[in-house]
């Protein structure tokens, strides 16, 4: 069965079609040609499909397309604006915490859904928080490096605004 569905990505509204079994990584992927998001295990395990559907991180692997009905999502895509990369992506390169990359754009969704809720994260929050995301290069401590610095750095220009 196919359904009609609208959503919005990175800002850009689509309208398109979805086969009822289509996964919203599929649908990214394959459909709006968004290949950051990445598809690993395929059952929710690895965390690399990590997509912001309304604000709130999800595996895109486990989410049907039609459940996007409506929905805002963002990808890895829309974190930079434009050129400038977010300090998240920035940090994760400072701190060597991109290796093979497969893992990055999901644990970068992740992690910066984290900051924003609590910029006030202490390093087992942050490791904590990343459990749902397996990583074969890093060992993870650059991870938890470049997610601290970030996370300090929004700290203190919140401190600044104040």
């Amino acid at each position: 069965m196919v359904h009609h569905i609208k959503l919005k990505v990175n800002g850009r509204e689509y309208e398109i079609l979805v086969n009822a079994h289509e996964l919203l990584a599929d649908v990214l992927r394959d459909r709006l040609g968004l290949m950051g998001t990445k598809v690993g295990c395929g059952a929710g395990e690895c965390g690399s499909c990590t997509v912001m559907m309304n604000g709130k991180p999800v595996n895109g692997c486990l989410v049907l397309g039609v459940q996007a009905d409506g929905k805002e999502i963002e990808t890895i895509e829309g974190v930079a604006h434009g050129t400038e990369l977010h300090p998240l992506q920035k940090n994760f390169i400072k701190h060597g915490a991109i290796q093979c990359g497969f893992c990055t754009p999901g644990l970068i969704m992740t992690t910066k859904s984290m900051i924003e809720e609590n910029p006030d994260l202490s390093e087992e929050d942050i490791r904590e928080g990343i459990i749902g995301h397996i990583c074969r290069c890093t060992g993870y401590q650059k991870i938890v490096e470049a997610v601290a610095a970030t996370a300090k750095e929004i700290r203190e220009k919140g401190r600044e605004g104040a």
